[in-house]
């Protein structure tokens, strides 16, 4: 679904990512992992389009997308929740929700089956998105981007400041989403034993490169833990 190949990405004079290539394949969920600073969320942004790439090349089920506006890349099948969440705390989950339907016309309807991977969002569709607790607004946030119906699911650390039962519950809704092999889903986590129970297939980045890289049930014997451990 998602082929990245000879990607190049620098910030300044800084050359932050070197060459990456790798596939994220429909069905699987693909797990970024590494330090901090090592390149992963620039990453993502690129897989979005949030900063151009300087060289390489993004393939979306078999179509060039690598200089693509990100609102193009939605359009196309790709969803993106962003480190930190970035919700529109002023709106209401309903409107937060409709912003991922943004591109369709105003009568589509808010896809029933957000209501089945995250109930609580029914119960608060009136309150105000700044008024959710921090798990219930990561669970708005990958709800507006499956709102579209993704053929990529690209997460940024989801589990970043969440409570464990919120965190149990989104890992049993990205592997729900897998499993259905209707899209690929690619994760950057930085909570190793999510990521190990989550990846069907892992990639460990250091300084811009991917240094290892193997099927999610070897992890432990491939020594990734030690890999990212600070």
């Amino acid at each position: 679904m998602l082929k990245v190949s000879g990607l190049n990405q620098y910030y300044g004079g800084s050359h932050i990512l070197r060459g990456l290539e790798f596939e994220a394949k429909l069905g699987e969920v693909t797990v970024v992992l590494g330090r901090n600073g090592v390149g992963k969320t620039t990453l993502l942004k690129s897989l979005m389009g949030v900063v151009p790439i300087k060289a390489g090349n993004i393939a979306l089920d078999g179509a060039d997308i690598s200089h693509d506006a990100p609102y193009e890349r939605v359009r196309k099948g790709v969803g993106y929740v962003p480190q930190g969440r970035e919700i529109f705390g002023r709106l209401t989950v309903e409107d937060n929700l409709r912003m991922g339907l943004a591109y369709k016309t105003g009568s589509t309807p808010i896809p029933a089956e957000l209501f089945e991977l995250f109930p609580i969002l029914k119960q608060f569709m009136h309150r105000r998105g700044g008024d959710l607790s921090g798990g219930q607004q990561q669970q708005l946030a990958i709800a507006r981007a499956l709102a579209a119906g993704p053929k990529l699911l690209i997460l940024d650390e989801p589990t970043e400041g969440i409570q464990p039962s919120i965190i149990k519950d989104i890992g049993r809704v990205i592997r729900m989403l897998a499993d259905r092999k209707t899209m690929a889903i690619v994760l950057v986590e930085q909570y190793y034993d999510f990521a190990e129970e989550l990846a069907d297939q892992y990639l460990v980045m250091e300084r811009g490169e991917i240094i290892a890289r193997g099927r999610g049930n070897t992890m432990q014997a491939d020594g990734v833990r030690q890999l990212v451990s600070i």
